[in-house]
């Protein structure tokens, strides 16, 4: 939800995180948004440029296959995936939505590494050019929190 009360953050210190990013080309304006808020902010927590990874697919579906690619190297604290489906005329918006959803947190779960979701469900362009920039700056800060997390847990 949009504006929803988010609760106090935990630790937000991005120093010292490597954190890897896998961006869907479809709908580009508004992921490229997306991985612009992203990336802003993590560099205002603290991430240095140089220990983020920032990787381009076809689109949604592909997204969680290289987010396994990335969880198996055992080479980032965190991961966030970035993308936009928007709703169409046709069954296809539900199987895109719901596969691509499944496969990021299947990849989380099985590696046990946090995955920032933000990839985008819409009903149309405008809900996604009124999320795109807190979503990406969301993404950047839920990664950076439950690294920090999981790192004091484990």
């Amino acid at each position: 939800m949009q504006d929803a009360d988010k609760g106090q953050a935990a630790s937000l210190e991005g120093e010292g995180l490597r954190i890897g990013i896998v961006q869907a080309r479809f709908n580009a304006p508004v992921t490229n948004q997306l991985a612009q808020s992203c990336l802003a902010e993590l560099e205002s927590l603290g991430v240095n440029p140089k220990d983020i990874k920032h990787v381009t697919v076809p689109g949604a579906l592909e997204v969680a296959i290289v987010l396994n690619a990335m969880a198996d190297s055992e080479d980032y604290d965190a991961l966030i995936a970035l993308g936009c489906i928007i709703r169409g005329e046709t069954y296809h918006f539900e199987l895109v939505a719901n596969e691509s959803g499944a496969g990021v947190t299947r990849v989380a779960l099985d590696h046990e590494v946090p995955i920032a979701n933000a990839i985008l469900t819409v009903e149309n362009e405008a809900q996604a050019w009124a999320r795109a920039e807190d979503k990406g700056r969301d993404a950047a800060r839920v990664a950076v929190e439950m690294a920090n997390l999981m790192e004091e847990l484990l």
